[in-house]
């Protein structure tokens, strides 16, 4: 029977939390009320969002926003947009995601007219904590660096969708920096040359990490970005986001000690540039104490405002991030924090600094005094530091939530407590993968029980592909189990040996046997029998034969499935996994061959490793998701004449690569930190690097001679730094089928019925 209702009212109510918050910060938030854009302008923002998430669906939803003392639709167009969202998830069974990963399933929508009603009371969905939190410092460089704004949009709608109303907004800010320093404190663009990093590099840069690397910057790239930044900026506001701008950190360019030599500006340690190449590394930094600090802060935040029109008043500043203070005085680091904050206020009066606690854990500068000095610097309230070690502790860290919250507290006043949680969110370094942790994560801001995951998981494989498939629902099951819901191991940075290669001399590899997780058989585990930075061992912390059978069921349900996005992304995905630890103990038993002086074996098994690289690279060609072409072709675009062009593909290039300076005889300190399982990638670097690798072992059983490490390093290096430079053309669409592809791939390496399968596996 037809709907009798020609639209549906999902009623909302997605309130603040507030009477958790400190009284400052409940303050902010009848501020940035009485700021947003009107309830028209927001209404009309989520309603273009609903336009280009499901045009034929256009008539079918009613949006209002009203005041908080009726009843509400929703308090803002984030909120009324993550009501849409929430009803096509739980009613209609929906999934959203981002195009890379398999993009939308919304065929499960049923057609205008026939959608699932709502109780006439509504639903009541309330924000658990007043914001979600999106992003880290450096995801604008790993994911965001090439996007124009088509891709921006569909990137704030997914924002939208999810309830993020707290993102970072930092495009464009070295345009600001470039007129306060021009403007204000007489420098030449020339001056500021050797300031910025390159477009690939420009996180590192305004963190003081680095400067010049990937440099300089042209003059179309500022105008580029700050009229994008605007572009940003207003559709956030439109939907009554609270965007967080950059502030003052003390980073300065060299040219300001010599406009003014009176200034107490130091110069900072290296930072990962081997050699300590001054030419890239070792930063200036402006001295608190000094009267420049203040007044550059309050340039920098005035000129944002008269560019940008308005502000939300919270501001982004991490002082010394990866980069140790050069006094350890509590005073000192007091005053720093003081003059910081004063800088952000003397621009804005409501201003409140957000900063990043991560340097409370991995640094052990910061030990209680200094943390005290550096958060009680701050009036009370004004102050919000992102705890991201508590999304680090499964990792192995420590968790700083009750730290910092004993240490900011003081014995009378609640100074800036950590106690009182004000956001929940996610601060990834890069984006667009691992979909099923984003659904959960964004959905916690508006969970105020746990969830049952086992439940949830069941659910999130019926939404993701559009239907419900038991075996299915059992392989996702099975992953839960093994791999997110793991206790006896920690995730790591991927460090697999296909796109993380060991620079290391086989010899220092001590292998020893226990019982394997794999195939229940005994597995070399990997020692380094010196200490040496030169290799990281691939970490394994789950069962590879439980993932291997979950692969097993994917594929069997391949048939019902092979025509939806979302599964053929999954599918590239774990067949990925499941191949690329695969190739870690193929690695292991090269190396156990040539330590036998084998040389027929290690041929057998390195030209192994060679093959399925090749045939991960013809995987990763089935999908969107996984092409190197995007990255590079979309960096091009941005250009605008052949000498930008060539510049932005070396940024592109080398930060997957390389990433920071070498030597003839030393890789990068960060090499391959920005590895990527791209195809085109595979094809044309790792694999020709791995071939060095296993050349010079060949060498040394057949010739009798010790491992040529540092022919080894010259020839790679030479390699990469020819690839970096290179011009050759990748595909930007996926060519080939991706079950039929994974297929054939299980049956070559995983099944254990293959004759040459079970030779390699017994070697």
């Amino acid at each position: 029977m037809k709907n009798p209702f020609p639209a549906i009212f999902l009623i909302l109510i997605l309130s603040f939390a507030s009477s958790t918050a400190a009284d400052s910060i409940s303050r902010l938030i009848q501020i940035q009320d009485r700021e947003r854009a009107s309830p028209s302008v927001q209404e009309a923002a989520a309603r273009a969002v609903l336009r280009r998430l499901l045009p034929s669906h256009s008539s079918s939803f009613h949006f209002r926003i009203v005041s908080k003392a009726f009843l509400i639709e929703g308090t803002t167009g984030v909120d009324i947009v993550a009501g849409l969202h929430w009803y096509l998830k739980h009613w209609c069974g929906s999934h959203i995601s981002w195009d890379k990963t398999g993009g939308s399933q919304l065929f499960s929508v049923p057609n205008a007219g026939f959608l699932p009603r709502v109780h006439h009371a509504g639903v009541s969905v309330q924000r658990t904590v007043p914001w979600s939190y999106y992003q880290n410092a450096v995801t604008s460089s790993y994911s965001f660096a090439w996007w124009d704004w088509q891709r921006w949009e569909r990137e704030i709608d997914w924002m939208a969708l999810q309830g993020v109303n707290l993102p970072l907004a930092f495009t464009g800010q070295e345009a600001i920096w470039q007129k306060v320093f021009q403007e204000k404190f007489n420098m030449s663009i020339s001056d500021l040359d050797d300031f910025f990093g390159g477009p690939a590099f420009l996180a590192w840069s305004r963190m003081g990490n680095l400067h010049g690397w990937g440099g300089p910057l042209p003059q179309s790239w500022f105008d580029q970005q700050l009229i994008l930044q605007k572009k940003i900026l207003n559709r956030m506001y439109e939907l009554g986001m609270t965007p967080v701008l950059p502030a003052f950190s003390g980073n300065v360019p060299a040219a300001l000690k010599y406009i003014f030599p009176s200034a107490k500006i130091t110069r900072l340690g290296n930072w990962f540039s081997v050699k300590n190449d001054l030419k890239w590394c070792c930063t200036y930094l402006l001295d608190a104490t000094d009267s420049l600090f203040i007044e550059i802060g309050k340039a920098f935040i005035e000129k944002q405002l008269q560019e940008y029109g308005r502000t939300s008043h919270i501001y982004n500043c991490d002082t010394f991030d990866e980069n140790t203070p050069p006094i350890d005085d509590p005073e000192y680091i007091s005053s720093l924090g003081a003059a910081t904050f004063k800088g952000m206020q003397s621009g804005d009066d409501d201003a409140v600094w957000l900063m990043q606690g991560w340097l409370f854990s991995y640094d052990p500068f910061w030990r209680p005094p200094q943390m005290k000095a550096l958060l009680h610097s701050v009036p009370v309230g004004k102050l919000v530091v992102l705890d991201l070690c508590m999304l680090h502790n499964f990792a192995g860290n420590i968790e700083m939530y009750g730290i910092l919250d004993a240490i900011a507290s003081g014995p009378i006043d609640a100074r800036n407590s950590i106690n009182s949680t004000m956001a929940i969110g996610m601060s990834m370094e890069g984006i667009e993968q691992n979909p099923i942790v984003y659904d959960l994560m964004s959905e916690m801001a508006f969970q105020d029980k746990k969830i049952d995951v086992k439940a949830w998981v069941d659910v999130y494989s019926t939404r993701r592909y559009g239907q419900p498939l038991p075996l299915i629902q059992e392989g996702w099951n099975v992953l839960y189990h093994t791999i997110y819901n793991c206790t006896d191991g920690a995730y790591d940075k991927n460090r697999d040996v296909i796109v993380a290669f060991p620079d290391v001399d086989p010899s220092l590899i001590s292998l020893q046997h226990e019982r394997s997780r794999q195939y229940d058989k005994p597995k070399s585990r990997t020692i380094i029998k010196e200490i040496t930075d030169q290799f990281e061992t691939p970490h394994l912390w789950y069962s590879t034969s439980k993932v291997i059978y979950a692969l097993k069921l994917f594929i069997t349900s391949g048939d019902e499935l092979s025509r939806c996005n979302t599964y053929r992304y999954d599918l590239v995905d774990l067949t990925r996994q499941v191949l690329a630890k695969y190739a870690n103990e193929l690695f292991f038993k090269v190396v156990e061959a040539y330590q036998s002086h084998d040389v027929h074996g290690m041929t057998l098994l390195s030209q192994r490793f060679l093959d399925l690289v090749e045939d991960l690279d013809t995987l990763l060609a089935c999908h969107d998701g996984f092409l190197l072409g995007p990255w590079l072709e979309s960096a091009k675009q941005l250009a605008q004449n052949e000498e930008q062009e060539r510049q932005f593909e070396w940024n592109a290039r080398t930060q997957i690569t390389m990433w920071f300076d070498n030597s003839v005889e030393e890789a990068s300190l960060l090499r391959d930190y920005g590895n990527k399982y791209w195809s085109g990638l595979l094809h044309d670097y790792y694999g020709p690097r791995a071939a060095i690798y296993f050349k010079y072992l060949r060498e040394s059983l057949e010739q009798g001679e010790d491992f040529k490490l540092l022919e080894w390093r010259r020839e790679w290096i030479k390699l990469t730094n020819g690839w970096q430079s290179r011009r050759n053309i990748f595909p930007v669409e996926s060519r080939g089928d991706a079950l039929n592809t994974s297929r054939w791939l299980f049956n070559k390496y995983l099944d254990p019925s293959n004759p040459e399968t079970k030779l390699i596996l017994e070697y």
